[in-house]
């Protein structure tokens, strides 16, 4: 079932709104609702927006998270010496943190 086209679909999808630039398309979509319907952007659309930014908030933090475990556990998994730095890498963004794994995996 992993490689099911509608599964990579949606795993593609879910790491796209990780990515800084979900925000803005918010940002854009929010700017585009002033725009052209201005008076149906009433609390009830402030709120449809805040819960579609919380949700872009929630998705970036469990995509970094999930990107720290696994570069901490390809370390291990390698048992080399350079594995002392692996504590911090939870502070990193997730592009980071995906930039060290494909280093890691490259062998540089």
């Amino acid at each position: 079932m992993a490689n099911h086209p509608i599964t990579s679909a949606l795993t593609s999808i879910g790491t796209l709104t990780a990515r800084p630039a979900a925000f803005l398309v918010l940002l854009a979509y929010a700017i585009l609702w002033m725009i052209f319907e201005r008076q149906s952007l009433d609390w009830h659309g402030a709120a449809t927006l805040f819960t579609w930014a919380m949700t872009l908030f929630i998705q970036r933090a469990e995509h970094r998270d999930t990107q720290a475990i696994h570069a901490k556990l390809d370390e291990i998994l390698r048992s080399d010496q350079a594995a002392s730095n692996i504590t911090r890498i939870d502070d990193e963004e997730p592009e980071e943190i995906e930039k060290h794994r494909h280093r890691l995996q490259r062998g540089d």
